[in-house]
């Protein structure tokens, strides 16, 4: 049922697809991410902005 959806969406996006400039939109986003991504694998990413703790499990709601 899952593929019946995505081919449904693909021959609407086939039909009307996004602006030039929503695609350049979506390529920053994911070439932003990606930069990020980087410099945080080589060691760049400055400790402030790092987590203290990142495993710890989420407060509980009261």
């Amino acid at each position: 049922m899952n593929n019946l959806i995505w081919l449904i969406r693909a021959s609407r996006w086939a039909r009307n697809p996004p602006s030039r400039r929503m695609v350049m939109l979506v390529f920053a986003i994911v070439a932003l991410g990606l930069t990020l991504l980087g410099l945080e694998h080589f060691g760049l990413w400055p400790d402030w902005a790092t987590l203290d703790n990142p495993r710890r499990p989420p407060m509980p709601r009261l």
